[in-house]
């Protein structure tokens, strides 16, 4: 009888125990104080700390001013710009360049297959090149000394700028010429503009204006976006003015749209081609106006200052208190506050840029990179975490452009001789794939769209959500059961050759590359996953998928680890992609737990570190957290390495020509999610973090990874 009774009370004490860890871990959170903590302050200009505020497709960076008053000092760190979802332009094709110009035939198992591949010639630089992401206008003060002389950022004194993360507002303090400038700078949400506060004495004096001014596009590979060089290449028209409102139409080539401007009391003057200055009146030390960008003339009422303002911190209050929240602040580890302002920072960063109706660039829209393309398999890291987060509504916004371009992806399938739909690499608007000798011959973009419509049928498991992405995930299928090849000898499928792996490196072997580890582990779970969803649909498995996933290569193994690929092999340095096969994806049974344990010690070891991207860091702490080494997971987060810094912003810096790369901050935010939520199978509470009382994790709102 006292064993029972010690034995029953040892399981209530234990049932106690576990209760008050998940009540504890899982309670309720202080989201306001969680989110605060981490408001950005800055009071010294740093070319790459401008702080930004937007709404998912429009974003507007400003410097200290709390405009974009000092635009040339931004110039060699992240540069000052105003960017729309829409604000794409292309150069006139003059010289009549054809894109099979960038074409070459690749021999692909006894069969010719046209590439892009042709990267040095003059059709390609364009086709590359075009279309391009612009500035839509730069909006900053035009402050006057006495005498007239041009004003540095050296002239402003007592400093201090603070974003409100709970709030989305950007407030600005400063002092010019002896007087106090308070700014306000804030994004409602649903439209494109940027609504600005002033007060100051300056402005009753008229020693401070606006100005507004129009670049023509750049064009060029890198961050810059605009050319101030060639106003003869585009118009600027007032179309309609009065003391409150002026309306401007702007004609870049292709690119057509309106900038309007509502204001509380003043007039707009030109001082020149493309350079205009709002004057207030003078009647007050206070002046709101608010600036917006459009494709068409707004004919609606633009909310003034005030409900513009209450739009955003609504808007703003509404995402923080819903979708997922961690919470570290009662760990015991040193490291926790850096982290956590990590995850905050980057929630904020992705949900003023990455939710719009396309895939993000690695740069966002904030600056551009490669001319400001997107890159279809960067998109899992940038936007597969609003489905963790239980945001999955803003990751959908993204994933109806893949029914947009599925005929140009299928039409490139058909050129090659395959089946389904190619995605592309590097893409604009209209899904065409840029010349490169890199892009065209990866492949680890073609299971994505079925990962993604999985992460929303998980979420919503209607007949409706099989419907919209059905055809995507049966052509993406179609697709990589027509790419994988029949080897007799071996008797297996084999991928390539043609293809580059994930890690993009030795890139004049494509002809001889062949079977890498983490597309092999991904072609198998994209078929067997679209049969899945054949099923769901009333439809049956189709065999040869199934055949295809359960007969694949072995995954290549050499001294005792994963390596990236079968032929040829390669150092130790960039993405350690192999290490995806599981992490990225869930256990399967092509996969060996203990070599895959060892790949990752190796790679903690001896990889070299200088090589690596912003999104090998979440990669690797993934795998370590499935592998049930969270010491790992959290070292490899935290990893002291150039290309995961974190500037005082929030952005994942990799280097003066990249200075911002959004993949990193969403595979952040995927891989912490996964270490605390937990995945599919995981039994423990917050398995990704150490369970030794340094770490104590609370965490509400998130979902489980498959």
């Amino acid at each position: 009888m006292k064993i029972k009774i010690l034995l029953l009370t040892t399981i209530i004490i234990a049932t106690v125990i576990f209760l008050y860890l998940l009540i504890y871990r899982t309670g309720k959170i202080d989201r306001h104080a969680l989110v605060s903590r981490h408001n950005v302050t800055l009071t010294d200009f740093n070319s790459l700390a401008p702080l930004s505020v937007g709404n998912g497709s429009f974003t507007f960076t400003a410097d200290l001013t709390g405009l974009q008053t000092f635009g040339d000092f931004y110039e060699q760190g992240i540069p000052l710009n105003t960017m729309a979802e829409w604000s794409w332009h292309s150069f006139p094709n003059t010289q009549g360049y054809k894109y099979e110009d960038t074409a070459v035939d690749v021999n692909t198992h006894g069969r010719p297959v046209w590439y892009n591949l042709i990267r040095e010639s003059p059709a390609a630089a364009y086709f590359r090149a075009n279309p391009h992401r612009v500035n839509l206008g730069q909006i900053g003060f035009a402050l006057l000394e006495e005498d007239n002389l041009p004003v540095t950022a050296d002239d402003l004194e007592n400093i201090r700028q603070t974003l409100d993360l709970w709030k989305g507002v950007l407030f600005s303090n400063f002092e010019f010429a002896g007087e106090q400038i308070e700014v306000e700078t804030l994004c409602p949400p649903r439209l494109d503009m940027v609504t600005v506060r002033v007060k100051s004495p300056l402005v009753k004096s008229g020693r401070l204006t606006i100005a507004v001014k129009f670049p023509y596009a750049a064009g060029e590979w890198g961050p810059m976006a605009s050319n101030w060089n060639e106003p003869e290449k585009h118009t600027t028209r007032i179309l309609e003015s009065d003391k409150q409102s002026v309306l401007l139409l702007r004609q870049m080539d292709d690119l057509k749209y309106y900038c309007g401007l509502n204001f509380s009391d003043g007039e707009m003057k030109e001082k020149s081609k493309h350079d205009y200055r709002l004057i207030p009146a003078g009647g007050s030390d206070t002046f709101e106006f608010c600036v917006w960008f459009s494709t068409d003339r707004i004919e609606s009422s633009i909310p003034n200052f005030q409900q513009a303002k209450n739009d955003c911190q609504n808007n703003w209050e509404q995402f923080w208190t819903t979708g997922g929240a961690i919470d570290l602040s009662q760990s015991k580890d040193a490291r926790w506050r850096e982290l956590e302002r990590r995850i905050v920072l980057s929630q904020y960063l992705t949900a003023i840029q990455s939710a719009q109706k396309y895939p993000p660039a690695e740069t966002g829209l904030m600056c551009n990179s490669w001319f400001g393309k997107f890159h279809l398999e960067m998109h899992w890291w940038h936007g597969v975490h609003f489905a963790l987060w239980d945001r999955v509504d803003m990751f959908e916004k993204s994933l109806g452009w893949y029914e947009e371009i599925l005929p140009e992806a299928k039409k490139l399938a058909t050129s090659q001789g395959y089946a389904g739909a190619r995605w592309p690499k590097m893409v604009g608007p209209g899904g065409q794939d840029s010349p490169s000798n890199i892009g065209p011959l990866l492949i680890w973009q073609q299971p994505h769209p079925i990962y993604y419509a999985e992460m929303v049928y998980r979420q919503k498991p209607t007949n409706e959500t099989l419907e919209k992405y059905g055809e995507i995930v049966q052509q993406s299928a179609e697709f990589m059961a027509s790419f994988a090849h029949y080897n007799k000898g071996r008797k297996c499928f084999e991928l390539g050759p043609p293809l580059l792996s994930a890690r993009e490196f030795d890139i004049n072997d494509f002809e001889q590359t062949k079977n890498p580890t983490f597309e092999l582990a991904y072609w198998a779970w994209g078929l067997r996953t679209a049969n899945q969803w054949r099923q769901r649909m009333g439809l049956s498995p189709d065999a040869n998928w199934e055949t295809i996933a359960e007969n694949l290569a072995s995954l290549p193994v050499q001294d005792g680890i994963y390596v990236e690929q079968e032929t040829p092999l390669v150092a130790d340095g960039g993405h350690p992609c192999m290490l995806a096969a599981y992490g990225f994806l869930p256990k399967s049974k092509a996969v060996d737990t203990e070599t895959m344990r060892k790949t990752l010690k190796y790679v903690m070891q001896n990889w070299n570190y200088e090589e690596t991207w912003g999104w090998d860091y979440p990669m690797i702490a993934m795998t370590a957290a499935r592998l049930g080494e969270p010491n790992i997971a959290i070292d490899a987060l935290l990893l002291d390495t150039p290309k995961n810094t974190y500037l005082p912003n929030g952005h994942n810096f990799q280097t003066a020509e990249l200075p911002i790369y959004l993949p990193g901050n969403g595979g952040l935010l995927t891989a912490v999610a996964m270490m605390s939520a937990g995945w599919d199978g995981s039994q423990s509470d917050a398995p990704g973090f150490p369970a030794d009382g340094n770490w104590t994790v609370k965490y509400e709102g998130l979902k489980k990874m498959p």
